[in-house]
Formats: C-alpha cells, structure tokens, sequence
C-alpha cells in the first residue's frame, strides 16, 4: 500500500490531470485577458497623443484668428485716431496726401491718386462733375473735406 499510495501522490489522477489541464487554460485565459487590457491602454496611449496634436493645432489656428483680430482693431483705432484729427476741421483736396486721402470713408487707392491727378478743385464737389467719386461716395465724405486755394 506505501507503494501504491506513492504512486499515487507522485502521479495525479485524471481527474487531478483535468484540472491541471482546466487550470493551465484558465491561465491562458487570464493571460490573454491582461494582455487585452494592455492592448487597449497602449491604443488609449496611441489616440490621446494623436488628441493633443490636434488640439495644439487647433490651438495655432485659435491664436492666429485672435492676432488678424487684434490686427483689424489696431487698424480701426488708428483710422478712428486720424478721422478724429480731420472732424475737427475739414480735409483739404488740394493739399491732403494720399494717406490722408484713403482715411477718408469708402476711399480707394484709385480714388486717392484720381484726386490728386485732378488738383486744383474751387470747391469739394468738382470731385463728383470731374467723375472721379460717384455722388453716394461723395456724399460719404462731404462733411470731411473741403477746397482751399
């Protein structure tokens, strides 16, 4: 009986070598899931670097809108700055520059150079009898400008 009973502990029963066998698949099993969960926080990894480019060049393009705002403002105070200066007396077409010219509403390059082509004017509104503002344009500007001899 010590013999049989040595074989017996050194050898498993098959019922002992299924459970061996069920076990080792579960390990397998658990294996596979561990590396399922490591699977999926490296991809979780991989999609959040991906997220933070995106959100750094969303971030480049937020803060290039907000300086071409901050741009267009600064020009609009300046504008605002140099009309400010000619409401208080009119701008004369015969000596005014182009600059101070295209300060004036609705005024163009073209325009600007066209007034000054067409110097000297008697009075404001040979600008509009010359053809060189419409008469809505003119009328823009009509309060702002003025012909000095």
């Amino acid at each position: 009986m010590s013999g049989a009973s040595a074989s017996s502990q050194e050898r498993p029963t098959r019922q002992g070598r299924d459970i061996i066998k069920g076990g080792g698949k579960k390990q397998i099993k658990m294996d596979i899931l561990r590396y399922r969960h490591v699977f999926t926080i490296v991809m979780l990894a991989v999609l959040a670097g991906c997220t933070q480019q995106q959100n750094s060049q969303d971030l480049k393009e937020q803060t290039a809108q907000a300086t071409a705002e901050v741009k267009r403002d600064a020009k609009a105070v300046a504008a605002g700055i140099r009309g400010g200066w000619s409401r208080d007396k009119p701008l004369d077409l015969n000596s005014a520059t182009k600059e101070q010219l295209l300060s004036l509403p609705g005024v163009t390059a073209a325009e600007a150079d066209g007034m000054i082509a067409g110097r000297p004017y008697n009075e404001p509104g040979e600008v509009v009898t010359r053809h060189i503002l419409s008469k809505t344009e003119y009328d823009k500007i009509a309060d702002q400008v003025a012909a000095r001899k």
